[in-house]
């Protein structure tokens, strides 16, 4: 059951595999991305000469997807205009950095937009690139974490992160009871009891 995965699941690698490749030019990054084509893995991270391969396991995708179905949800429930992006490739030449998030959301209706407002990762498995640091140069907005049944919440301000109790761009989530509703057996049954208790207040 995905609860308990959850609650046991340590510092050692609980499935996902990631591979760091050192020395690594921007060109090779590139590259890599061009060879994968539209498959969704592995999933790559580039920072300052290291090049990061991640295929993630089941439970992770399931969580990252759960996620996004309840943000989703929230949104719906409180009439925040929302385009889902998923792992959108986010990248910049110039600062050396790329990623692609497990989920991410620009809010507001905006079609012209060139980066998300939010960035969802999963932490599953430890190791891996500093992905705070990629996204806080690539100026992505907030930056959710998803990490042991819990959320950490980072703003960008002055150009760094800065960890918040509380979402600015959904002003009124409650992650912590988001979280909550995770472990359900399945998505849709989540979905249902989530959207009850939004309804309910």
């Amino acid at each position: 059951m995905l609860a308990e995965r959850i609650a046991r699941h340590e510092e050692a690698p609980a499935g996902d595999h990631i591979v760091l490749l050192r020395n690594a030019a921007w060109s090779d990054y590139q590259r890599a991305l061009e060879l994968r084509g539209d498959r969704s893995v592995p999933r790559l991270a580039y920072m300052r000469g290291v090049l990061q391969l991640m295929t993630p396991s089941q439970d992770h995708e399931a969580i990252k997807s759960v996620i996004g179905r309840l943000v989703e949800v929230w949104c719906l429930e409180r009439n925040v205009e929302f385009s889902p992006f998923g792992s959108w490739t986010l990248e910049d030449k110039e600062a050396e950095r790329g990623v692609e998030p497990d989920e991410c959301y620009v809010f507001g209706g905006r079609k012209d937009a060139t980066r998300p407002d939010l960035a969802i990762e999963v932490i599953w498995t430890s190791g891996g690139l500093d992905k705070r640091e990629i996204y806080q140069k690539l100026g992505i907005r907030e930056l959710w974490f998803w990490r042991r049944g819990r959320f950490s919440i980072f703003a960008l301000r002055g150009g760094r992160y800065e960890e918040v109790a509380g979402s600015e761009i959904l002003p009124g989530i409650d992650l912590a009871e988001l979280a909550a509703f995770i472990d359900r057996p399945t998505a849709s049954q989540a979905i249902r009891e989530y959207r009850a208790v939004l309804q309910g207040k």
